[in-house]
């Protein structure tokens, strides 16, 4: 019995000395949630617009190794290949950024439930009321923190996922006009990698 209430007494610390970095955690992303929010209005504004920096950056780079390796029609269908690929791993990066908030705000938003209720029942123990009350409060307001930042993030990735997908696929036709225009074809399981590259790493 000695060990088992020693094990208890364990996890009860660790639990506890959980509770400022899992509330923090739920704050940074209740912060984190409305800046991604704001770029995706940003973004959404640019496209409306018919502006995508993205895309313009890649055929710029695009023309500029066209130019360097004229005369060199295998090598460029390499560069080509390697400079697609680059781009579509720049861009799940950044899809990253808000899909980890789907995964972990949740999970974040149900450890700052249970380890404040841990802290209610002691208190509860203990007959210290407000203590309880005061825990039981911080306990729901992470479950709402946590969910609202996991719905809203959910929310944002599907839009950014739609752009993402729409940004690869003009990337690979001017992939494919540059090699086309110099003889060359784009392999065809690039293109099929860069269509569906970014759905499979949702």
């Amino acid at each position: 019995m000695e060990i088992v209430t020693l094990i208890e007494q364990l996890l009860y610390q660790v639990s506890t000395a959980l509770y400022l970095p899992v509330i923090g955690g739920c704050a940074l992303l209740v912060a984190y949630v409305p800046l991604q929010l704001g770029i995706t209005l940003f973004d959404a504004w640019q496209r409306r617009r018919g502006h995508l920096p993205e895309v313009e950056s890649f055929k710029l780079r695009l023309g500029q190794l066209r130019h360097r390796l004229k005369g060199y029609p295998r090598r460029l269908e390499i560069e080509v290949e390697r400079l697609l690929q680059a781009e579509e791993l720049e861009l799940s990066r950044r899809l990253d950024r808000i899909r980890f908030v789907i995964k972990v705000g949740p999970a974040l938003g149900l450890m700052g439930t249970l380890i404040p209720m841990g802290i209610s029942l002691a208190a509860l123990a203990e007959g210290n009321i407000p203590k309880m009350a005061g825990s039981m409060v911080t306990a729901f307001t992470a479950t709402v923190a946590g969910l609202g930042a996991g719905v809203l993030a959910y929310l944002l990735a599907l839009s950014r996922e739609r752009w993402v997908r729409a940004d690869v696929r003009e990337m690979a036709h001017a992939a494919e006009l540059t090699l086309a225009e110099s003889g060359q074809a784009l392999p065809h399981h690039l293109q099929t990698e860069a269509d569906d590259a970014i759905a499979a790493a949702a």
